[in-house]
């Protein structure tokens, strides 16, 4: 039996095929997105904005399984016949919204040209405002609904962006009939679903991005919506009463997609979740492993059984029962911009595409704290712990004799020392962290950047054995679902592995980062406006006193 992921990403869609017996990739295909900038529209007046248009998703998805069927095709055994089953992940916050027939908008010619009308991709931050005012109407009347999800809602998320379309556009606000996510609305639309109230939502976005928890009875109530604006209390009677985990089907293939993609009529769809959940699925995700999807942006994930108690954790994105894996609370955080902090570096800023290599190699020579450089990773923002889209990048120290690839090695070094806020928020919470997982081109392609991540976080560093963890883990559990293996542990263990390198701590390098670290937590703090009392005015010659010492 074979089983068919499906991942959307920022700037493309892959499709993956995968006997379920041992994981074995027979047949994947990578389709970019043709609208925009690398699939991502953009709006030169407002940096925030990044939209996607639905067409793409439908066209990725039709050319993606059928290149992928096609290599498979090439593999002795492999039939279109034998998939059982089809699993979605996707970027996520990313609503689409809809009419009455669970259509995007933005296929009526009338709303062809207006962005909101669009699907809001996760990295879009217009709705900075409607994010602070949740927030604000959520600690005042309903506490617990930002306690899992950091105690800050997010302008990244399901009803900021929503609220914000609502008093920016408000004709597509109208003819909104419904939103519904990208997660959801890919396994829908193979599914031939003609109505948005018979999309069966996953857990993953709602529990997330929508502050949905059965614990208070699905999404916020009525009341709570209605002190935001009414519309949005309107609203809610047209999207979902129910989320559902993995173990729910969001569908079956319906007859027009099968004949359309060549596989069987009927077989099951996966619930759709988020890139990076399946992709801690993919990676072998499970209690005391931490993994970490490196790519435009990073997600780290976690679970913890179900049946322990797991403490609210401040800044975090969000602690979720059955969002990753069915049994688990998973808990997410994350960085918004680690690889799109070097692709703005090399391709904005330098102009080069191809200088990436050079870059990585010439920076490979310098030692810790060589260049006397300090950064901070917030070009996009900050997701965790400080919840902050308006936070913006920093480079600290430069002199007339900084190169490029100084410039370059300490964009690496403040992902790093990003991602070890992270690490030290979620073990100081009690989350079991024994090993960290990594997962996504970057983390397979540059070991630089994985060396100076063990360094500066002390952990061992170990590779997802997939290139394709993402569709890997949709396709994990669609094979599941479709019963060619009892549960997730099994599969996992059956359609999963690692990649025998792996990259230690290295003591001499991380001694040098630790004093670079607590420069880093100044920095963080203060600009981060934890500690308005921080006495930055020694920090520059801290640094240049390290660079004296390599």
């Amino acid at each position: 039996m074979f089983t068919l992921g499906i991942d959307y990403g920022t700037n493309s869609v892959r499709a993956l095929v995968v006997r379920c017996a041992d994981g074995a990739e027979l047949g994947t295909a990578v389709v970019d997105y043709p609208s925009g900038n690398q699939g991502v529209i953009l709006d030169p007046r407002n940096h925030l904005l990044a939209r996607q248009n639905p067409a793409d998703h439908v066209y990725g998805l039709e050319k993606s399984v059928k290149q992928a069927l096609a290599a498979a095709k090439k593999t002795p055994g492999f039939d279109a016949a034998k998939v059982v089953g089809i699993g979605v992940d996707t970027t996520g916050s990313s609503p689409i919204p809809v009419d009455a027939k669970n259509v995007p908008i933005a296929f009526q010619a009338k709303f062809a040209k207006q962005p909101a009308a669009l699907c809001w991709l996760w990295k879009d931050h217009t709705a900075i405002r409607e994010a602070a005012e949740i927030t604000a109407l959520a600690a005042k009347m309903r506490p617990a609904y930002i306690a899992k999800c950091g105690n800050t809602y997010s302008s990244e998320w399901f009803w900021s962006k929503i609220l914000h379309c609502k008093r920016t556009a408000p004709s597509v606000f109208k003819a909104a009939y419904s939103w519904v996510e990208l997660a959801d609305w890919i396994p829908s639309l193979l599914a031939g679903v003609e109505d948005p109230k018979d999309v069966v939502r996953g857990v993953c976005c709602a529990g997330h991005k929508a502050l949905y928890a059965d614990d208070w009875g699905g999404l916020p109530d009525v009341e709570f919506l209605s002190a935001l604006d009414p519309a949005l209390a309107d609203l809610r009677e047209r999207l979902y009463q129910k989320a559902y985990d993995a173990t729910t089907a969001a569908g079956a293939l319906c007859p027009a997609w099968a004949k359309k993609l060549g596989l069987p009529a009927g077989i099951p769809i996966a619930i759709g979740e988020m890139d990076v959940h399946y992709g801690a699925i993919g990676s072998g995700v499970c209690e005391g492993t931490i993994v970490k999807v490196i790519g435009t942006s990073t997600c780290d994930c976690g679970v913890v059984s179900a049946k322990k108690k797991v403490r609210d954790i401040p800044g975090i994105c969000g602690i979720v029962r059955g969002a990753i894996l069915p049994g688990f609370y998973g808990i997410e955080a994350g960085q918004s911009a680690v690889g799109d902090i070097f692709k703005w570096f090399v391709e904005g800023i330098l102009g080069d595409v191809k200088k990436h290599a050079s870059l990585t190699a010439e920076a490979a020579k310098l030692k810790p704290g060589q260049s006397g450089l300090l950064a901070l990773d917030w070009n996009n923002g900050n997701r965790t712990v400080l919840v902050d889209p308006q936070l913006t990048g920093l480079m600290l120290g430069t002199t007339l004799y900084t190169t490029q690839a100084e410039m370059y090695r300490a964009l690496i070094e403040a992902t790093a020392f990003g991602a070890r806020v992270i690490i030290e928020r979620l073990k100081e919470y009690g989350v079991p962290i024994e090993r960290i997982v990594c997962a996504g081109g970057i983390a397979e392609k540059n070991p630089l950047l994985m060396q100076i991540y063990a360094d500066v976080t002390g952990c061992t560093m170990l590779l997802a054995g997939s290139s394709q963890a993402c569709a890997l883990g949709g396709a994990i559990s669609a094979a599941v679902l479709a019963g060619a293996h009892p549960d997730f542990p099994t599969a996992q263990k059956k359609m999963t592995r690692l990649k025998k390198i792996s990259y230690k701590p290295k003591r001499a390098n991380q001694e040098t980062y630790e004093k670079i670290y607590q420069i880093y937590r100044k920095l963080h703090d203060s600009f981060g406006g934890l500690d308005s009392k921080a006495d930055l005015g020694g920090v520059m010659k801290e640094l240049l006193e390290i660079k004296s010492s390599c």
